[in-house]
């Protein structure tokens, strides 16, 4: 009789011990999900930034042919006619300047592209790892189910076998 209490006693403890860990293993899984779900979305607007960075840097090649065509014309001209020599000077030299800046910004922006695709394959990485885990918890949190249902399984045989096992 006194062992029988014992047992239920203990199934019961094992039963709220297995409670408990389910309930936080949700918690866990909860979290999770949204540090998942944040950083796929970071993970897009990085997608998006660099996209309009590659828009970006063409659009200054293209600038950059044109600026080079004008040049090209100018020193044409200035072969043509050696007065207008000073006024053509200064916009050559102008047109480098801005050739250079552009040069620069297009520098830029390749090296955040750069940085931004590094980004993006941590992240990756993460992620996977973060969904492995969740993975496991999943798989913990079914066995421990099983085990719930078991002890139940035997509390009720044990209810079965001695129908006169109070609870105390």
């Amino acid at each position: 009789m006194m062992m029988m209490r014992l047992l239920l006693l203990l199934m019961m403890m094992m039963m709220i011990m297995i409670m408990i860990m389910m309930m936080i293993m949700m918690m866990m899984l909860m979290i999770m999900m949204v540090v998942v779900v944040m950083m796929m979305m970071m993970m897009m607007m990085m997608m998006m930034m660099m996209m309009m960075m590659m828009m970006m840097i063409m659009m200054m090649m293209v600038m950059m042919m044109m600026m080079m065509m004008m040049m090209m014309m100018m020193m044409m001209m200035m072969v043509m006619m050696m007065m207008m020599m000073m006024m053509l000077l200064l916009l050559l030299l102008l047109l480098l300047l801005l050739l250079m800046m552009m040069m620069m910004m297009m520098m830029m922006m390749m090296m955040m592209i750069m940085m931004m695709m590094m980004m993006m394959m941590i992240m990756m990485v993460v992620v996977v790892v973060m969904m492995m885990m969740m993975m496991m918890m999943m798989m913990m949190m079914m066995m421990m189910l099983m085990l719930m249902l078991l002890l139940l399984l035997l509390l009720l045989m044990m209810m079965m076998l001695n129908v006169n096992v109070k609870m105390y």
